[in-house]
């Protein structure tokens, strides 16, 4: 405990205190802040003006920026949401557990009660905990009864307080559950939700395309809520459902009011947004403010809110006591199931900045993400960072930062990446292993196939496992070859001349030591 407390008052007060003696450094007084975790939704490398975006203005995120650590080698641990959520909460790689992959609305809860996570070792340290926004990680152990109690969900996993959406925007059931129970949900209009056959007689948006503000092709053609067909069927609870125009602002104020009533002792909030997820109906007074269209409406609409919270922590008097992280669980997409014209009115503008591809993908674009890291006094202040971190590594740094140790049998593929994050350091993780499900494209839809494609980022080498033949799926694959890829991020940052046949050696070894961090079941020594 001595050496971990002294490194991190040495990282607190700032290098210039390298000469203090050891045990004058432990002894110096622990500092616990607030941490507030912002996890954007498909957001994009590209899609923030301090990342270089032209056409879209994100002032308050910027601002973020200038009084933080921005990092340009920072990684989601997944291409895809649930996996990328799952690795972040628990420290362990999601491709380690069976069943993380994208999850429909009524799957059961992939992180068990008992399981290690972050809120529960933040718990352990005093945090009250919270989370507000998007789970995605399923509720209960199979049938989920909407119309009750709903357990096990985030309070069984170190949650304190929950106020969350089940799944994603685009999937039934469009409810909120605080706590245990669906919010405002009248028992004499029990909801019913069903993934494979249609429940009730609501219309549906392959019956009723007319109903619709915009269309969706055949997977977000089921039950229309709020004008907008989603991703399986439901009935019942029309009092309980949200308005999506409405629903940032409800969230934003759930999660001011956590903070406010926790004012005066550390709390930990997990605050995952819905931005710029599908689908896009950003709040009338964002509509046009982005000048493209809905996505970019609702990545303004994102920028307002992170300054909404930002102020309110100022106004509070805990603005310099709190650590903000702001990120996202993958890279982007334009077109992801609904006819909201992202690709038409896109432009120039390039989400996923200078890297290839973007959500669902194994190359660059879909793991590489924005990061703003932020506290004063702390935190180096307006500082760009090449460190590679990945989201896995926030169980073990935030330990560090808190003085928790972790049990070796847990978070089995986080590491303390406490000083990085600090923009202390310029040295990261030596490598990071990055995961997709093989996706398939068929017409307009995109679904997974079920296979895994995992990739080893080691200093600026990207090595990509060969993957199963396209041509055994109908449709095409997207981002895989039957064969290994090697790139130099360095030189090539856009994926574009694979090196394996060039460099077998290289790709062998890199192949072998990918196989070795699989089969270890773990990473972190």
């Amino acid at each position: 405990m001595k050496s971990i407390l002294s490194r991190r008052a040495l990282l607190l007060a700032g290098a210039g205190l390298a000469a203090v003696p050891r045990i004058a450094l432990a002894a110096a007084p622990r500092t616990r802040p607030n941490i507030i975790v912002i996890y954007a939704d498909d957001l994009g490398y590209g899609d923030l003006s301090c990342y270089g975006a032209k056409a879209l203005k994100t002032p308050n995120v910027d601002r973020l920026a200038a009084h933080g650590t921005r990092f340009v080698n920072a990684h989601s641990p997944s291409a895809t949401c649930t996996p990328s959520r799952y690795a972040l909460l628990t420290g362990d790689y999601a491709w380690r557990a069976s069943g993380t992959q994208i999850l429909p609305g009524d799957a059961p809860a992939l992180i068990r009660p008992g399981q290690f996570t972050l809120p529960h070792m933040l718990k352990q340290a005093g945090y009250a905990t919270g989370v507000v926004g998007k789970w995605h990680l399923g509720l209960g152990d199979g049938k989920v009864d909407w119309n009750g109690e709903i357990a096990p969900g985030p309070l069984d996993v170190g949650f304190d307080y929950g106020y969350f959406m089940p799944a994603t925007l685009d999937r039934v059931p469009t409810v909120l559950i605080e706590n245990r129970r669906v919010v405002n949900l009248d028992p004499a209009d029990p909801i019913r939700v069903d993934y494979k056959a249609k429940v009730g007689d609501e219309p549906t948006g392959a019956e009723h395309p007319e109903r619709l503000k915009f269309r969706g092709d055949p997977e977000h053609s089921n039950t229309i809520v709020n004008g907008i067909s989603r991703i399986g069927y439901m009935t019942g609870g029309q009092s309980a459902r949200w308005t999506d125009e409405e629903l940032t602002d409800r969230l934003l104020g759930k999660a001011i009011d956590f903070v406010s009533a926790r004012r005066d002792n550390p709390f930990f909030l997990y605050f995952a947004m819905n931005e710029p997820h599908v689908p896009r109906a950003p709040h009338p007074r964002f509509v046009g403010a982005s000048g493209m269209g809905p996505r970019g409406d609702t990545i303004v609409q994102f920028d307002w809110t992170v300054g909404a919270l930002m102020d309110k922590l100022a106004e509070l008097g805990i603005a310099d006591d709190t650590l903000v992280i702001l990120s996202s669980d993958n890279g982007p997409i334009l077109f992801d199931g609904y006819a909201d014209q992202a690709v038409e009115l896109a432009g120039d503008h390039k989400p996923s900045g200078p890297y290839s591809s973007g959500k669902y993908s194994i190359y660059e674009g879909g793991t590489r993400v924005p990061m703003i890291v932020r506290w004063p006094g702390h935190v180096r202040e307006g500082h760009v960072s090449e460190a590679l971190v990945d989201h896995v590594d926030m169980l073990a740094s935030l330990a560090a930062l808190v003085g928790q140790a972790l049990p070796q049998d847990v978070a089995v593929d986080s590491f303390d990446m406490l000083v990085p994050l600090m923009g202390r350091s310029e040295r990261g993780r030596e490598h990071v292993v990055e995961d997709t499900k093989l996706m398939v494209t068929t017409g307009s839809t995109v679904a997974s196939s079920g296979a895994r494609i995992l990739a080893l980022r080691a200093g600026d080498w990207k090595f990509i496992r060969g993957s199963v033949e396209p041509h055994e799926f109908h449709g095409n694959a997207i981002g895989t070859l039957p064969r290994h890829q090697l790139y130099n991020l360095a030189s090539d940052p856009g994926e574009r001349d694979d090196l394996s046949a060039k460099m077998p050696e290289l790709t062998a070894r890199l192949a072998a030591r990918l196989d070795k961090i699989e089969k270890d079941g773990r990473s972190r020594p």
